[in-house]
């Protein structure tokens, strides 16, 4: 289990699990699992779970990457980017590579798509020719 970052200063702004999970719509169980995967580490106010801003974040960016695809490991490794002090320039053209590689099965996927469409095309036309319609 990772280590829990300790509790935030009274005056940074922190977040339950709760309002986490109803801004960005999906469930406690999934903040979880992120926190599993080692993409967030909140601190601990006794039993709760306490988020920064910065876990924040990592969640919203968390659930961009999900969006475009992207594995849970490679948003890991862009999210710890974002978190580096180092130079925005490793971090974007890491981006670029992911982002091209998706780019790429994306396309196949739809090139395979529409040789599906369309040889469910020629077996409609072919059954529709059968039934004289």
């Amino acid at each position: 289990m990772p280590s829990r970052r300790p509790v935030p200063a009274a005056t940074e702004t922190t977040y339950t699990i709760t309002e986490l999970a109803a801004e960005f719509d999906i469930t406690p169980r999934a903040i979880r699992f992120y926190e599993d995967m080692g993409l967030l580490e909140p601190g601990r106010k006794g039993r709760n779970r306490v988020y920064t801003p910065r876990d924040r974040t990592r969640l919203k960016l968390t659930l961009r990457g999900k969006r475009l695809g992207l594995a849970l490991q490679e948003i890991k490794q862009l999210v710890d980017m974002y978190d580096s002090q180092a130079s925005a320039a490793p971090q974007l053209r890491a981006f670029l590579t992911i982002l091209a590689q998706h780019r790429q099965q994306l396309e196949q996927q739809r090139h395979d798509i529409e040789v599906t469409l369309a040889e469910i095309q020629q077996h409609e036309k072919r059954c529709r020719a059968l039934l004289g319609s």
